[in-house]
């Protein structure tokens, strides 16, 4: 999923590639996660089986692994979701959120210096450390724009390798503050270099990685989601 082009669309819900994410693919995702296998997703929300699992095959083609199955069983085998299908869905139910207006989508903001370059892509030397993101041509500092419905947090011990995802970013930090709203809360970190980066995660991911002040995580974001623009210092 991660190597994929993933941009959000306020009718069209997530489109990955050529591949489009609805409210009835989330649905039965969820229903999946709900109830243990396709097959019994599949009743409670009185679909077709075999259309549900086309369409989980469709979907694994371009995102990768998201339902680990067992074979066996009456019901055709357990399933459960992979840590991707989370992913997956906490980046649809952000997007719901902002499209609704409930969030305001808060930045972090790094002062740096552009020290390397590939095209429109760059590196720039920050004080908590380089992040890569689309640089401007012109020389000089620059502010760096990181999102933060861009940001993906994970337990240290389940970050992927580098060179098995895009999100080349990555900051090991420690929670410092979790601020709920109604769906979703901010997470502010210490990464280090007196810098706090902010996360909008929800309320599930909270749950699911223990977020509280004091516990680690590996803060992830991709370069072409990360914006650097000029700066005049006075």
């Amino acid at each position: 999923m991660d190597e994929q082009d993933v941009r959000g669309s306020v009718e069209a819900g997530l489109i990955v590639g050529e591949e489009t994410i609805t409210d009835r693919d989330v649905e039965l995702l969820r229903a999946i996660a709900e109830h243990g296998s396709i097959h019994a997703a599949t009743n409670a929300l009185e679909r077709s089986y075999a259309h549900a699992q086309r369409r989980v095959v469709e979907l694994e083609e371009a995102l990768g692994p998201l339902v680990e199955r067992q074979r066996g069983g009456s019901d055709g085998g357990g399933s459960s979701l992979t840590d991707g299908a989370h992913a997956l869905l906490e980046r649809f139910e952000r997007l719901d959120t902002a499209a609704e207006g409930l969030v305001a989508v808060e930045q972090t903001v790094l002062s740096g210096r552009v020290i390397e370059r590939d095209g429109e892509l760059g590196v720039v030397e920050c004080a908590p450390g380089r992040v890569r993101a689309l640089v401007p041509p012109e020389e000089g500092p620059v502010a760096v724009a990181i999102r933060s419905d861009a940001v993906t947090l994970t337990p240290p011990a389940k970050t992927p390798d580098p060179t098995e995802t895009s999100a080349r970013n990555r900051f090991a930090g420690v929670v410092r503050a979790v601020e709920r709203g109604e769906t979703v809360a901010r997470v502010r970190l210490d990464i280090g270099g007196e810098t706090r980066l902010v996360a909008l995660v929800t309320h599930a991911s909270v749950e699911r990685l223990g977020l509280e002040p004091g516990r680690e995580v590996v803060a992830s974001f991709k370069a072409t989601a990360t914006r650097a623009t000029p700066t005049h210092p006075d």
